[in-house]
């Protein structure tokens, strides 16, 4: 983007905008999203289960392309999913399944009926992949945010990890996650006052410099 892009002072609805639903025109709660070089926004659909895409230039309905099996802990199905992203090199979605406490892989060929396990027991929120293909996860349970090597289980630790609380080393409740060219991380953390849901905004935004340390803090309210 340049350092002088100028953004038009109205948006354009790319999904959904037809009421809270689970018609593939609708969503319910649409949390996470990703989108595509070629503008195909793949969306978390919370409440509705589903991951659903929204191919530029479709102007009614969206394509159901993991989920949408109803709630459960079935390889078909999940359980709040809260984000989502693409990994090219696999043409496959990575999910965060977070009431099932998973992040799970899905291909994005043609036929594919379930996903499978990349990460359990992790309470998980947010993703992010830098280009050197490094995953990165939030734990909204153990306030941290760890990086994995694909088909690695433990993976590292690299921000927080010393509880839950205010401090510029610590979290509560850490969830959507960037990570730039530089591998610098980025993390959106939410107060323990707001610890039940995602109604309110984020307390504070922290950057962590190549994963190290938190070195900026930005609050808000």
């Amino acid at each position: 983007i340049p350092a002088d892009a100028k953004w038009t002072q109205n948006g354009v609805t790319v999904s959904g905008g037809n009421g809270e639903g689970g018609a593939t025109n609708q969503l319910n709660y649409p949390y996470g999203l990703f989108v595509d070089d070629d503008q195909t926004v793949v969306i978390a659909d919370y409440w509705n289960n589903r991951i659903i895409q929204w191919k530029n230039g479709d102007t009614t309905n969206g394509q159901v392309v993991a989920g949408g099996n109803g709630q459960g802990n079935g390889l078909n199905q999940f359980q709040w999913p809260t984000d989502v992203l693409i990994d090219k090199d696999t043409d496959s979605l990575i999910i965060c399944d977070h009431g099932n406490r998973r992040v799970v892989r899905w291909s994005r060929r043609s036929g594919t009926t379930q996903g499978e396990i990349l990460i359990d027991n992790i309470y998980c929120w947010g993703l992010a992949m830098d280009e050197q293909r490094y995953l990165y996860v939030s734990d909204r349970e153990k306030h941290e945010v760890r990086r994995y090597q694909l088909g690695e289980k433990n993976g590292t630790l690299v921000a927080s990890g010393n509880g839950q609380c205010c401090g510029l080393n610590q979290f509560s409740n850490p969830t959507y996650l960037f990570v730039d060219r530089q591998q610098n991380l980025y993390v959106s953390d939410y107060s323990e006052k707001n610890k039940g849901g995602l109604q309110n905004p984020p307390k504070r935004f922290c950057r962590f410099s190549k994963c190290s340390k938190c070195v900026q803090s930005l609050k808000k309210g």
